[in-house]
């Protein structure tokens, strides 16, 4: 069970501060929904702890590239919704990583300036913005 998700996109992240991404999405997680990330090794990098965000993430130099995880289980969850948040101060150039849930909803996130926005329906939760108070949307506008 669960709220499947194909995310997609390509955000700039430099190598050189993905650990401290991980440290810091690390830490949202221990805030959140009740997510353990101590047990988790110390060399943790994104692409390691992206099945969390439901999404494959792959490094290509200084970018990360968001697909569907098709090894994994892409649920969606809060620990989802704070990866992509906590990731936000770490991308360096604007970009947008779109989220299409299973009944067709899709959102965005789009990063500029250290901040992330949503633009969408998140289908899961019902939101119009990352940890948002959910809102009734009618089918025809999902």
């Amino acid at each position: 069970m669960g709220y499947l998700v194909r995310p997609s996109g390509r955000l700039h992240v430099p190598a050189a501060d993905d650990a401290a991404a991980v440290a810091a999405i690390k830490a949202a997680w221990a805030q959140g929904d009740g997510f353990d990330p101590d047990g988790w090794p110390p060399s943790d990098t994104l692409t390691d702890i992206a099945w969390v965000a439901a999404a494959a993430v792959e490094r290509d130099g200084d970018w990360i590239e968001f697909a569907y995880d098709d090894a994994g289980d892409p649920k969606w969850s809060d620990s989802a919704t704070a990866f992509y948040v906590a990731l936000a101060p770490f991308v360096r150039a604007e970009g947008t990583v779109e989220i299409e849930g299973e009944d067709g909803s899709t959102w965005t996130y789009t990063y500029a300036g250290g901040q992330v926005t949503q633009d969408g329906w998140n289908g899961w939760d019902g939101t119009l913005e990352p940890f948002g108070e959910p809102v009734n949307m009618p089918p025809d506008e999902r």
